[in-house]
């Protein structure tokens, strides 16, 4: 009796190890792939101007405490280059500092993608020609951008004109809006980061916005997460009219300074203008620091902090407080297909 029980214990044993192999093999994995992380940093002393004419060695990063090694560098819109690491191999404290290649990287270019995103909701009846005219105004002063795309929100996103070059036609896609019902802001917004996520080098979205959000699904926080993880800094410039709901007030301001950007909030269409020439104006000026994250077991919401080295800490950064790494499921059966898990919606 008693190896008879023995037997049926082992075959059980056998049959939950099989049964436990065949679950591993067919479970999926999930891995982490992080890329270069690129940061667009603002530098500004304490009456709020830019300073201009730093170098790598005066920046550092570190992402959860881990200290990172600057790969390129750029300030306003000249080309990004490679950083090139003096340091001998014996790590001498005292060697030359890090220096910039020449070369320009072929992946990353001078200027910036500039992602427009115009609110033409029922709360800009009053007021939309005046609008019009200010966003026209910008996209003319655009001259170091890159490309420009024009999009158009209330209820639904309309992509007017896609990221181009040609001004006549985003000038054009500008002069066609139409307004439209209510407002959708949030879910147009996380639309219009993941068009821009598509692309390489710098890009930065502006928003302009005349009320508060009251048709979307998709909830301000992963918005604003998505656009930290892609490294897309939001600008928003908001009328006199956002500023009186509160909640709207400090959203915006929340989100916009968490992804590097700012928030304004016109009383008129001159402050539009203001506005928008201040936002050209930041762009022009921003450092683009880029790293490859060192080894880090952390798969959740990584911090990032950029200070300033030496006698600089007296400066003022604006940047991104961090990102979380966007998985991609591998399955066992064929590891060689990788699926990316999309974008919250």
């Amino acid at each position: 009796m008693a190896r008879t029980c023995f037997l049926v214990l082992g075959c059980l044993l056998v049959a939950g190890w099989s049964l436990r192999l065949q679950a591993q093999e067919t479970e999926p994995h999930i891995h982490v792939i992080v890329d270069m992380v690129q940061l667009n940093v603002a530098v500004t002393d304490s009456k709020g101007d830019y300073v201009t004419g730093l170098r790598p060695q005066d920046f550092s990063i570190t992402e959860d405490g881990i200290a990172q090694k600057i790969a390129t560098f750029a300030e306003g819109n000249e080309p990004t280059r490679k950083v090139v690491d003096l340091t001998p191999t014996g790590g001498n404290s005292s060697a030359e500092p890090a220096a910039v290649e020449p070369r320009t990287l072929g992946s990353l270019v001078a200027g910036a993608d500039v992602f427009i995103l115009f609110d033409t909701s029922n709360y800009m009846y009053r007021g939309f020609v005046f609008a019009q005219d200010a966003i026209a105004d910008f996209v003319r002063s655009l001259e170091t951008a890159d490309k420009v795309a024009f999009y158009s929100y209330s209820r639904n996103l309309l992509r007017a004109t896609p990221l181009t070059a040609d001004r006549s036609l985003l000038l054009r896609g500008v002069r066609t809006t139409v307004a439209g019902d209510d407002a959708a802001l949030y879910n147009c917004l996380l639309l219009t980061l993941k068009d821009a996520a598509k692309f390489t080098g710098r890009k930065v979205v502006v928003v302009f916005s005349n009320g508060p959000d009251n048709a979307s699904m998709v909830p301000p926080e992963d918005v604003a997460e998505l656009a930290q993880s892609t490294g897309i800094p939001v600008y928003m410039i908001a009328t006199q009219q956002a500023k009186l709901e509160p909640v709207s007030t400090a959203v915006f301001e929340r989100m916009t300074a968490a992804t590097g950007g700012k928030a304004y909030f016109a009383k008129s269409w001159r402050d539009e203008r203001r506005a928008f020439s201040s936002i050209r104006d930041d762009l022009a000026h921003l450092y683009s620091l880029s790293y490859y994250p060192q080894p880090n077991p952390n798969l959740g919401w990584r911090a990032i902090s950029v200070k300033l080295t030496g006698d600089l800490k007296k400066y003022h950064i604006r940047t991104r407080n961090g990102y979380r790494p966007q998985p991609t499921r591998f399955a066992a059966s064929d590891a060689s297909a990788p699926v990316s898990e999309s974008a919250p919606n």
